[in-house]
């Protein structure tokens, strides 16, 4: 799926997979909002309560793939928006673009395969992303109240104002999604209603089948 994307659009999805970023957070993330954490040589990005869900400051934390993959490859290409194409922020990314770029995914995994296609792979929503983060967290084996503050939950722990130490904490739970990086591309996580599901699985060249959670598919992106 994210070699299938037009650029702008696979690095907005790239950030959101590596960050559990809601979509309008992608889209409206600006340069402003980022916050130099001396202490830890990074940054984090604090979106404004106006611009979250649950109406609290979010802390935006990145991993080494959100950062140097994509981060520092959007700085300097616009003086407000972090995320644009041709000059202007992007509204949305469940756009033409996206679901150009299913079909086109959805074609090449029946003809590399020679299976047919998933249905919930022929219908990935950008949503799936953020789901994907959090179930690749709770693989690496952070603890769920990590989980809910780097996924922008609320929650009686979650706070509007962190520490050094918590986003030293944060940052690490967040790289630990990073080993995943072995692969061509992140497995996305699929949830929906039903029993457990195999999927053939392609992982550096070799494939497989395995058995997920009920209600859980993973398709390789």
């Amino acid at each position: 799926m994210f070699s299938e994307l037009a650029p702008h659009l696979a690095r907005m999805a790239l950030f959101k997979v590596n960050t559990g970023t809601r979509e309008h957070e992608v889209c409206s993330l600006r340069w402003s909002w980022e916050v130099r954490v001396s202490d830890l040589e990074a940054s984090v990005f604090v979106v404004p309560a106006t611009d979250v869900k649950n109406g609290i400051d979010r802390y935006v934390v990145l991993n080494r793939i959100a950062s140097s993959s994509v981060i520092e490859e959007c700085r300097g290409a616009h003086d407000e928006f972090v995320f644009t194409h041709e000059g202007h922020p992007q509204p949305r990314m469940n756009n033409s673009g996206w679901k150009a770029a299913r079909r086109r995914a959805a074609a090449r995994y029946a003809a590399e395969l020679g299976a047919p296609c998933p249905a919930g792979f022929r219908s990935i929503r950008v949503h799936d992303l953020k789901h994907t983060f959090g179930h690749r967290l709770r693989a690496a084996g952070v603890s769920f109240e990590d989980r809910q503050s780097l996924l922008g939950h609320k929650a009686a722990h979650v706070t509007a104002h962190y520490s050094a130490a918590d986003i030293s904490n944060l940052i690490a739970a967040s790289e630990k999604v990073c080993d995943f990086a072995s692969r061509k591309s992140p497995a996305l996580s699929i949830v929906r209603s039903g029993g457990a599901s195999q999927v053939p699985e392609i992982v550096g060249g070799k494939g497989g089948t395995r058995t997920l959670d009920p209600g859980i598919m993973s398709a390789v992106l």
